[in-house]
């Protein structure tokens, strides 16, 4: 009788281990009851110190490319782009396939459909790039810092959409201290040489480019947590490499369609000669432009691999206040109470929005607990029986 009672209690462990890698497979770990622990923490640090390094890097540095003397747009946007090849030597420390990840190998989408969705994220993802080209060259820092803070807010109304984000007090009161933190910086004026030079039709260029690309944005990362829902189904490090690595070809290629239909090529010898700062600087902050964004974005997909698409903003705008900050010792722009209080308020926004995932976890344990406890109880009446 007791083999006999093992057997089916055997079958009913190995399907619900089978229905849980199903779960994890699918890019929902975060949602599986207890199974955030120290690791999950790791990453989620890693990815985040990815996020705010690559964003602040990449713009100080984008910034520094149209103050000494760079002019082209559609160049701006491809080094943004062109620096996936860095990401390749990550493709030998993925993960082995197992047994689990074979099985739904076997029911992935044909490669049609993954196809139209690299090409269809990365045709986003050119546009963007373009568009904050734009922005970053017309529009003073603190400005821009400002209107790229509005991607929170579409990002929210995306996620609610598409990602069926549920909002508790704890992630909204995230998204307005962050959203708050970010509008306190128009109140700084930017006093920088390039801010008196904008005219008043390339600021409201800058304006409205800069807003385009940051629902566009919003836009990319919801589409991108629901494709690894939806087609991908896969929770390995290669899945999220090739997502990257794909779309950042599709849209690298058509920058460079751009780069030389607009005649911009024709003008680059021209541009690192009379670069301010010499010709290796020239090229040294275009790589590095390329580097930076290209470790915002290994970060940014990791964050939406491993939580959601609104974590993976909430980080990004929390690094939105840096960019002025350092702008302050790099570029000379002055600063005041200001940006301390929009850095301090973006700070209690992270912390709000991270204790949010504290609560959850620890009623996931909880809840994870108690159906332990249930389980055994009914095991033993059945022994009883």
């Amino acid at each position: 009788m007791g083999k006999a009672r093992e057997v089916p209690l055997q079958i009913m462990d190995h399907e619900v281990k089978e229905e849980n890698s199903g779960e994890l497979d699918a890019g929902h770990r975060s949602s599986v009851p207890g199974i955030r622990g120290h690791i999950w923490w790791i990453k989620m640090g890693i990815y985040s110190f990815f996020v705010l390094s690559g964003q602040t890097t990449a713009t100080l540095l984008g910034r520094l490319y149209f103050e000494e003397g760079g002019n082209s747009k559609w160049m701006s946007a491809f080094v943004q782009l062109a620096g996936f090849p860095l990401l390749l030597p990550f493709y030998c420390i993925s993960l082995p396939k197992n047994s689990t990840t074979d099985s739904i190998d076997t029911d992935r989408p044909p490669a049609l459909t993954y196809a139209f969705l690299y090409v269809s994220l990365g045709i986003i993802m050119a546009g963007i790039c373009l568009l904050y080209s734009y922005g970053t060259s017309y529009l003073p820092v603190s400005t821009f810092s400002l209107i790229c803070a509005s991607q929170l807010g579409f990002n929210a109304l995306f996620s609610f959409f598409l990602n069926s984000q549920k909002f508790t007090f704890f992630i909204t009161n995230s998204l307005v201290l962050l959203t708050i933190s970010s509008a306190l910086l128009v109140f700084q004026p930017d006093d920088s040489s390039d801010s008196k030079k904008i005219s008043k039709g390339k600021y409201i260029t800058g304006f409205l480019c800069t807003l385009f690309a940051s629902a566009g944005y919003a836009l990319l990362l919801s589409l991108t947590q629901l494709a690894f829902k939806k087609i991908i189904k896969r929770n390995t490090m290669r899945a999220m490499l090739d997502l990257i690595i794909y779309q950042n070809i599709v849209a690298t290629c058509l920058t460079l369609v751009g780069l030389f239909a607009s005649g911009d090529w024709k003008v680059l010898s021209k541009e690192m000669e009379e670069y301010e700062l010499g010709k290796v600087s020239y090229l040294m902050t275009l790589i590095w432009i390329a580097a930076g964004w290209d470790v915002f974005t290994l970060g940014a997909v990791g964050l939406i691999f491993d939580v959601s698409s609104l974590f993976s903003n909430v980080i990004s705008t929390l690094g939105l206040p840096i960019v002025p900050v350092l702008a302050v010792f790099f570029f000379h722009d002055k600063t005041d109470g200001v940006k301390v209080v929009a850095i301090l308020l973006a700070i209690w926004g992270f912390v709000s929005y991270m204790y949010q995932h504290y609560l959850d976890d620890s009623k996931s344990k909880a809840e994870r607990a108690n159906a332990t406890q249930a389980s055994q109880a009914s095991t033993c009446e059945e022994v009883q029986i």
